[in-house]
């Protein structure tokens, strides 16, 4: 960093970005559920032309909004209907987010501060895989984050109070046409525990609000309004309908323990997480106002999803943003007095960056050999899908043993007191460990986990047919078949594509352990492969 003029820190951030996001964003076939489903409701938007109403199977699907899906969308007529376009817009909004670390640290304190946050958020594990990925949450997060940043300036600060508002207000509705309106509820909770926190002496003014408000409206009846006349209620109705029984039902099975998202997030954010840790206490809040806030939206989303009975690793993903912030503040203030990381600290690092290593390294070893290790696994169709024959070299191990290298090195750095040498081969570490992950081992992976039945939907593509899973639930028919959006009801009756009188031949896709369709003497069974049976149902005529 000494080395290097600040004026250059923004073309060497958004560099990184452009290098270790964008490449190979298209090599390996998107995953069920939320990848595929999220690019099927765009490619679908194409093929209506309808940018309003969101669909899946051309049926109406009303539990999100169309925000990202007009990202996606928009994506698909650059670079077509695939999976680099579909994980395009998560690639730019990484690039953003970085670059807004950056500036708001600069602003906030300076140009090195930025600069460590943009680098550790990046070299965080699942921050940075999110901005690879095909999901909601990386562009819903960074409208959150800055709305609340700009709710921060608005709230407490004197210049420019009415502009700030605004910012806030057309942020978090670009929040909650995004995802919806926990988005905003988010913002609000925050702002209310902020109002604790200071008990009730600063109140903001009744036109700071009023501007805030106006704003959210202007942006959300982009969408709300829209539809709201176009359809009318029912839609509406139906996606609030859904949004309650996220919070109030597990949905989809999506039921785990309480303390769920505290394990996701520690492990999930190494190693910022771990660096996050000497922030919890209440020295860090007690003269830093971006840290009150920072720290009071961490465990706002943190309880707020741990009291809502569906839980999903990424909704807790709006607490990556703080917690580097909190990271970042402790590190910055361990340079600034010139102290050493606490060798507890640097323990954890080091013990849980071996244990992700050795689970790097161990993964292509337990595929490479599958044949000593299957009698351990208790689960027919995993073990079929591993023994599927896919071009492993037997090298990718060498992968999770360079991630150990850079996390002893690390911490060796660490231990000496060397912070932001230590801080810069970390980043940069896990982001190259990711980005060979992402070439050489991932694409295998999905080979073995929903390759088979990927390859058999795009080899079906243009056929006058139906195709459907029986036992269980995909949406790659979807994407992956090009399913047109014809004959919608007939599509949709999945007992009568299986046992009715059907008027052209249906494609039929089981796993191994469905005990069904085997006793089913009038479908062909065409091939078994990949933990999948593949059947043909002829017309009578046939």
């Amino acid at each position: 960093m000494k080395r290097i003029p600040e004026k250059y820190y923004p073309y060497l951030i958004a560099l990184a970005g452009v290098i270790f996001f964008l490449p190979f964003l298209g090599k390996t076939h998107l995953f069920d559920w939320d990848e595929i489903n999220f690019a099927e409701s765009a490619r679908e938007m194409l093929v209506t032309g309808d940018y309003f109403r969101v669909r899946v199977g051309f049926l109406p699907f009303w539990e999100k909004p169309p925000f990202f899906f007009w990202l996606q969308a928009a994506s698909m007529k650059l670079f077509g209907v695939n999976e680099f376009a579909a994980r395009f817009p998560n690639a730019v909004f990484g690039i953003i987010t970085l670059l807004t670390l950056y500036f708001i640290g600069k602003k906030e304190r300076n140009s090195r501060f930025g600069l460590i946050w943009a680098l550790l958020f990046f070299g965080s594990i699942l921050p940075h895989m999110y901005f690879k990925s095909g999901i909601i949450d990386p562009v819903f997060n960074y409208f959150i984050f800055t709305a609340i940043y700009f709710l921060m300036l608005a709230f407490h600060k004197d210049e420019n109070k009415l502009r700030n508002s605004a910012i806030s207000g057309a942020l978090i509705g670009l929040a909650v046409i995004t995802k919806g309106p926990v988005g905003f509820l988010l913002l609000l909770l925050t702002f209310l525990v902020v109002l604790v926190v200071y008990r009730f002496k600063k109140w903001p003014r009744l036109k700071d609000v009023l501007v805030f408000a106006l704003a959210t409206f202007v942006v959300t009846f982009a969408w709300y309004g829209a539809e709201l006349i176009e359809h009318g209620p029912w839609f509406l109705v139906e996606f609030i309908k859904y949004q309650i029984e996220l919070f109030s039902q597990p949905v989809a099975g999506h039921e785990q323990p309480i303390y769920y998202h505290f394990v996701v997030v520690f492990l999930g954010c190494f190693p910022m997480s771990v660096l996050a840790l000497g922030s919890f206490n209440k020295k860090t809040t007690h003269d830093n106002l971006m840290a009150k806030w920072m720290m009071t939206l961490f465990w706002v989303v943190m309880i707020l999803f741990t009291i809502v009975t569906t839980k999903i690793v990424h909704y807790s993903s709006m607490a990556y943003l703080p917690l580097s912030f909190l990271a970042t503040l402790y590190i910055d203030r361990k340079l600034v007095n010139d102290q050493p990381i606490p060798k507890g600290i640097v323990w954890t690092y080091l013990i849980l960056g071996i244990i992700f290593g050795i689970l790097l390294t161990a993964l292509p070893l337990v595929v490479y050999f599958i044949g000593a290790i299957k009698p351990y696994i208790n689960d027919p169709f995993a073990v079929v899908g591993l023994m599927k024959p896919v071009n492993w070299s037997g090298y990718e191990f060498l992968i999770g043993l360079f991630f150990i290298v850079v996390v002893i090195v690390s911490a060796i750095g660490l231990f000496r007191n060397k912070i932001l040498r230590s801080i810069g081969a970390m980043g940069f570490g896990v982001g190259l460990t990711l980005l060979l992950y992402s070439i050489f081992v991932l694409p295998k992976i999905e080979q073995h986990t929903q390759g088979s039945l990927v390859d058999f939907l795009i080899s079906k593509q243009g056929e006058d047919v139906y195709v459907i899973t029986s036992g269980f639930h995909s949406y790659a028919p979807y994407f992956y078949f090009r399913q047109p959006d014809n004959n919608l009801e007939k599509r949709a009756d999945k007992n009568w594509l299986i046992t009715g009188e059907i008027d052209k031949p249906v494609y039929i896709i089981s796993k191994i352990t469905d005990t069904y369709l085997p006793q089913r003497p009038d479908l062909q069974l065409l091939k078994e492969e990949g933990g999948f049976r593949f059947y043909y149902r002829p017309v009578k005529s046939e």
